[in-house]
């Protein structure tokens, strides 16, 4: 009988029975193994977690769909695995007692194929949970919206912004103003309300570029947000990350906004492509300073203002709470704390959140003392607000400018300062010394405050001659001249408080500068205050009389005596002669009597200013000429009253300056023929006028004007000069009254002149103001016999003006003409007027035509002041002209 087939039928049942048998007998090592493996699963899940999280939420990634699918698969194997080992801890329980053998054997054997299937799949699991990569880098946002609380007074800035973005022939955009008034916080309103809700932008960058600017890190910044890996730029040259940022923005239409930059940045060395028409891109910056707008030649300049007194109180209430209206005087006492601020967001903020605290009346009025005599030690502002406004002061150029800066602050608040009193001023003290040349030191004052204007540090326009210090600021500058508020009393400014006693001055022994405005010292001194540190007195625009005797005693180092507006002072204390230190007085606006011959012991002074001294009646002789270091002598008045004229004063007096080795500015009243005489014979004398003033000079019929040597007069007059007829201008090789000969302007003209003033003379016309290029102010009046303002020529006819027609009245800022009953013409034909703003006419009833076409003045011009009459009358080229200049007229009587 053949076994064979049943050996073989046996083998296989007995192997599957064998394999069945192992199910049951290894489960419970199974699950152990099944355990620990799910334990591991669980220890890489966490390690996988780990680094997910860390690319999501540090480098704004997303996971990969293989990881996210693994992690999703092991959780969901952990619950599977978690009810396997529950049902099997049941099933080892369920044994025999005293014995291996389960009691149901059906149920351990597919339990324990399951956990045998189950170790398989862990174990898979496992093995695909090494990655290289856990997560992509997500696209970037095209805008990421910037943090920002509540905004007040930006709405109508933000408007004019927002106009200029959606102007395509705008491409950049300068915000500039002074710290702290909110630059950055429009720059945000922009970053959020109109670039996200717009998003018609591929992408829109945002920079702090501050100090130090660092080039490779603002690249970093662009890289970042375009969305380049890190390890793709992160050890590129400046170059090479130029080169890829250019070549990922060259095609986007893209906005770069650059926060608090202090200097011209090149945008294409950067790696920023040029702003064209194809991609419509914009560049929006902030700045502190309007010649960083320069640099960055932007499209369009923005002067980013304080608020108006409504938006600051609105803003300090914000920040004060309810607390305004708990009592009637704690707000009235509020505004006079905003009031202080002057519009200023930082300083109201600051101030404003200090003030919260304050619940009673008196604690306020307390605070505005405080903050009216010591703002620095007001809470917050020293150590708040006055070190932010101090980058402005830090930035600028050099030691000379901010020695300027801060000599604005011996100023009252809110006070207009002219712009020659403050350079007369600075040169006094020595600022400008290294200009050897006083016009030139002159030159580089007017650009000391245009480049402080700039800088938002000044408020005005350098055209208008005059500027002031915001409040805040100048707060900031008294701040650092007292060595930040450590030494209070080194500078010393006063306003309005009379009469100052002899014990009020005994804080001022270390002062270095006091400048008291409005204040008079009492004249009844019983002790000499000392002074030993004094550099600089200014006692202005003051009631007194007289200065107590043995004030000026003991001022070894003063340098700077400002003694100007003190109207009722009759009498030049003779302590002041004794100052040996000396080298600037200004008298001007006193009625000082007499200059004594002591005054000729100051053989330091180098500035001597006696304008307007209407009591003056003697000037000692022999007095000017021993100040042998004089630079700058300056005596206009309005009404000679020198008695010594007769006797030919003036004429010896010319003689004395003329003899000064150092003269180099002079500025004067000339009241009779024989000092013009002196005057026009003396080269000295003429290369050194600025201001010359001739007023009632009898006799005078005929001026004659050398252009050689009048090359720095910057004002001329002629006030009631009744027999002057005629102005003749000395050319170099000869004289005429009119043009030279080429018919050209050339270097020979009244460069500097920016003044003439006429008033009282029989001049038939003015047309020798053709040699005055720089004329920005024309004022005539009461001369009957002016029929014209520019004629033609003695020699060359109308074809020469015609010629220089651009030229003629091309800086001009203001025209005034009044009780000119002959005048007929300003000129025959329209000027282009590139420079006007304001044209005055009064009491001219023939002057039927002005020199006005449809394409001149329009840009410039802001009113045109004269009776209703009069513009009634004027002829026009035709209707279109006339309504075109019609908005300009405002009635004058």
């Amino acid at each position: 009988m053949d076994c064979g087939p049943i050996l073989y039928i046996a083998t296989r049942l007995w192997d599957c029975t064998a394999k069945r048998l192992v199910y049951i007998r290894e489960l419970q090592e199974n699950l152990n193994s099944l355990k620990i493996l799910t334990e591991e699963l669980s220890d890489l899940r966490k390690d996988v977690m780990v680094r997910v999280e860390h690319e999501e939420q540090l480098k704004q990634s997303r996971r990969t769909h293989e990881v996210g699918g693994w992690l999703r698969a092991v959780q969901l194997m952990q619950a599977q695995v978690e009810d396997i080992l529950q049902k099997g801890d049941q099933e080892i329980q369920k044994k025999c007692h005293g014995t291996c053998c389960p009691k149901n054997c059906r149920s351990s054997y597919r339990l324990g194929k399951i956990v045998t299937k189950k170790i398989e799949a862990v174990t898979e699991l496992k093995g695909k949970g090494h990655f290289n990569v856990v997560a992509h880098r997500l696209p970037c946002p095209p805008v990421d919206e910037r943090p920002m609380g509540k905004t007040v007074g930006l709405d109508l800035m933000f408007d004019k912004v927002r106009k200029c973005l959606e102007d395509e022939q705008v491409r950049s955009i300068g915000l500039y103003g002074l710290g702290g008034v909110g630059k950055t916080t429009l720059l945000k309103k922009i970053n959020n309300e109109y670039f996200v809700r717009r998003n018609d932008f591929d992408v829109v960058i945002w920079i702090v570029v501050s100090k130090p600017v660092s080039i490779e890190k603002i690249q970093d910044v662009i890289l970042k947000k375009l969305g380049t890996p890190d390890e793709k730029w992160e050890r590129s040259n400046k170059e090479e990350k130029a080169a890829e940022i250019f070549k990922l923005l060259k095609a986007k239409k893209f906005a770069i906004l650059l926060d608090d930059m202090w200097e011209r940045l090149d945008l294409l060395d950067m790696g920023i492509p040029h702003l064209n028409d194809q991609t419509k891109s914009k560049v929006v910056l902030t700045t502190r300073s309007e010649r960083v707008c320069n640099d960055m030649e932007v499209d369009k300049r923005l002067k980013v203002e304080c608020l108006t007194p409504d938006e600051a109180f609105s803003l300090f209430c914000d920040k004060v709470g309810d607390l305004v209206n708990s009592h009637p005087d704690i707000r009235r006492l509020a505004k006079i704390v905003v009031e202080e601020c002057r519009g200023l967001p930082l300083a109201i903020v600051v101030i404003g959140r200090s003030m919260a605290s304050r619940k009673m009346p008196r604690d306020w009025e307390q605070a505005i003392q405080l903050l009216k005599s010591y703002p620095a030690e007001f809470s917050g502002m020293g150590d708040q607000v006055f070190p932010i406004l101090k980058f402005s002061f830090d930035n600028l150029d050099n030691d000379t400018i901010k020695s300027c800066f801060l000599y604005c602050s011996l100023f009252p608040e809110d006070h207009n300062i002219r712009n020659q009193d403050l350079i007369d001023l600075w040169i006094g003290e020595g600022f400008l010394d290294k200009f050897g040349d006083l016009n030139e030191a002159r030159n580089q004052g007017e650009e000391i405050i245009r480049s402080l204007i700039l800088a938002c540090l000044l408020e005005g326009d350098v055209s208008k001659n005059k500027c002031k210090m915001h409040d805040v600021i100048r707060d900031m500058a008294l701040w650092l001249s007292c060595d930040y508020g450590k030494e209070k009393h080194k500078i010393l400014v006063l306003e309005d408080v009379k009469p100052i006693q002899a014990h009020e001055t005994v804080k001022w022994k270390g002062a270095q500068r006091i400048a008291l405005w409005g204040s008079y010292i009492n004249a009844g001194f019983s002790v000499s205050p000392c002074f030993l540190n004094l550099q600089t007195l200014i006692l202005r625009d003051s009631m007194m009389r007289s200065l107590p005797t043995g004030f000026f005693q003991d001022m070894p180092v003063i340098r700077v005596l400002d003694l100007e507006g003190n109207r009722r002072l009759h009498e030049l204390p003779l302590e002041t002669c004794r100052l040996e230190t000396l080298e600037y007085l200004n008298l001007r606006w006193t009625s000082i009597e007499k200059i004594p011959i002591e005054l000729k012991n100051l053989t330091k002074l180098r500035c001597l200013i006696l304008d307007y001294t209407y009591g003056l009646d003697v000037i000692a002789p022999n007095v000017i000429c021993c100040l042998l270091n004089l630079q700058m002598f300056s005596m206009i008045l309005d009404n000679i009253g020198i008695k010594e004229y007769e006797e030919g004063f003036m004429v010896s007096m010319l003689q004395e300056l003329e003899c000064l080795q150092y003269l180099s500015e002079m500025s004067i009243s000339l009241p009779t023929l024989p000092a013009v005489q002196k005057f026009l014979t003396s080269q000295k004398l003429q290369k050194c006028i600025q201001n010359l003033h001739l007023r009632s000079c009898q006799g005078l019929k005929e001026m004659e004007l050398p252009l050689s040597t009048l090359q720095r007069m910057r004002s001329l007059a002629f006030q009631n000069c009744e027999h002057l007829e005629r102005v003749k201008i000395k050319m170099g090789n000869g004289e005429k009254h009119g043009f030279s000969r080429g018919g050209l302007i050339s270097n020979s003209n009244f460069l500097n002149l920016f003044c003439v003033n006429i008033t009282g003379c029989l001049f038939l016309d003015l047309t020798w103001l053709i040699y005055a290029p720089s004329l920005e102010l024309l004022m005539v009046s009461g001369s009957d016999k002016m029929e014209e303002i520019i004629g033609s020529t003695d020699e060359g006819g109308d074809s020469e003006i015609e010629q220089q027609s651009l030229t003629i009245f091309s800086r001009l800022n203001m025209q005034w003409l009044e009780d000119l009953p002959n005048l007929k013409s300003i000129c025959r034909r329209a000027l282009p007027f590139p420079s006007l703003k304001e044209i005055n006419v009064l009491r001219c009833p023939n002057l039927r035509k002005l020199p006005l076409n449809s394409n001149n003045a329009t840009n410039t011009l802001e009113k045109i002041q004269g009776e209703s009459s009069w513009w009634g009358e004027l002829e026009w080229e035709d209707d279109n002209l006339k309504s075109t200049f019609t908005p300009y007229f405002k009635k004058r009587c």
